[in-house]
């Protein structure tokens, strides 16, 4: 348990100080000395939370791995909520992505998914650790901006490049949460996910109600499930793919078929901008203007 603002919460409900888990993340790295440090703290916290599980990480699990008291560990971290914080950048600092020169976006995006996919396989607790106000290290923001990189790489707008980064980085993120809640329930039963639902034949002598999933079933569709990574990484990927396809054609259109002058008909160049043209020339806009003048 831990207090603030006067409001006893719970350890694992504590937010992290903002400007001190910064200044932890961002600071320059200490010298690597013998005996108690930073850095050896959160080796032993990953250890902790890659056996037990982030819930069951404390700091008195960790002091006792350096056969010391839990108020030792305070004069480096203040608390589990900034120690966390500085767990989740360490384990993305495992997985620097190597230069993407020449590289397409796709095959850029590709890699850096699979990256996050198997950092969250070795480190299934990562994914718990998430949230809309968790402060990036330098490591994260380093795997961030590669990932921009590639990504701008498609030529989309800048808000649809960072939109399209987070919706992969999303989609990576979803798959592990379903795979490490299955891997957790499988570590705490003893019963593996495909034995505990062999065993549910009460339940499925009730689905013939459901026409469409009764045929899928019967047809073989639950037989030999795709990957889900595989599947959705690709859909996803391909769904970027159509966005810059459609955005590519109506540039072309643009280009291509501007139309013809409204004056004497020659095809427009669809060169301009701002605003379409109607007129091939200055001298056709202004018999346009002059026909206006000397309509009744």
């Amino acid at each position: 348990m831990t207090s603030v603002k006067g409001v006893v919460v719970a350890e694992d409900d504590a937010q992290p100080d903002p400007e001190r888990a910064i200044e932890l993340l961002w600071g320059a790295p200490e010298p690597d000395r013998p005996g108690l440090s930073l850095g050896r703290i959160v080796t032993a916290a990953i250890e902790v939370a890659d056996a037990e599980g982030l819930a069951a990480l404390s700091m008195r699990k960790v002091a006792e791995r350096f056969g010391t008291t839990t108020m030792s560990l305070y004069r480096y971290v203040p608390g589990k909520a900034e120690l966390v914080e500085l767990m989740r950048d360490a384990v993305y600092g495992e997985f620097p992505m190597e230069p993407s020169d020449g590289l397409g976006w796709r095959t850029g995006l590709e890699r850096w998914a699979r990256r996050a996919w198997e950092l969250h396989r070795r480190h299934p607790w990562v994914v718990h650790s998430a949230g809309t106000r968790r402060l990036p290290g330098p490591n994260i923001m380093a795997g961030y901006d590669h990932a921009l990189d590639v990504a701008s790489r498609s030529g989309l707008a800048p808000a649809q490049v960072i939109a399209v980064v987070n919706l992969v980085g999303g989609f990576v993120e979803s798959v592990a949460r379903q795979a490490g809640e299955t891997a957790e329930l499988q570590r705490r039963t003893g019963v593996s996910h495909e034995s505990w639902w062999s065993e549910r034949e009460s339940l499925f002598e009730r689905l013939d109600r459901y026409p469409a999933l009764d045929a899928l079933w019967r047809g073989g569709g639950m037989d030999a499930p795709l990957d889900p990574f595989e599947f959705g990484l690709q859909r996803t990927l391909d769904g970027v793919q159509a966005l810059i396809e459609s955005q590519g054609s109506e540039v072309m259109r643009d280009e291509t078929e501007a139309g013809e002058c409204v004056i004497c008909g020659k095809p427009l160049d669809g060169g301009g901008r701002g605003r379409p043209r109607d007129y091939c020339s200055r001298a056709c806009q202004q018999r346009a203007y002059r026909q206006r003048q000397a309509q009744p």
